[in-house]
């Protein structure tokens, strides 16, 4: 880390619970900008999925199967 941006951490550390969620909220925010190219990729990926399942080349799982056998895992 650079020095400003330990000295800007420090500060932010001084700042009230509520500011420094408000602070933490505003920065995610900044980094999770839309990227059109991937929002397609992504949903040409759900309607081809969605096409398998309609014509049966892809089943299903019940969520409550997928969730006992995640719990078996752990």
């Amino acid at each position: 880390m650079v020095a400003s941006t330990e000295t800007l951490l420090r500060q932010a550390l001084e700042l009230p619970a509520n500011d420094r969620a408000a602070l933490v909220d505003g920065l995610i925010v900044s980094l999770d900008k839309p990227d059109p190219a991937i929002d397609a990729l992504w949903l040409r990926e759900a309607e081809s999925r969605m096409a398998a399942y309609r014509s049966g080349e892809l089943d299903a799982v019940d969520a409550d199967q997928v969730f006992a056998e995640l719990g078996r895992r752990s």
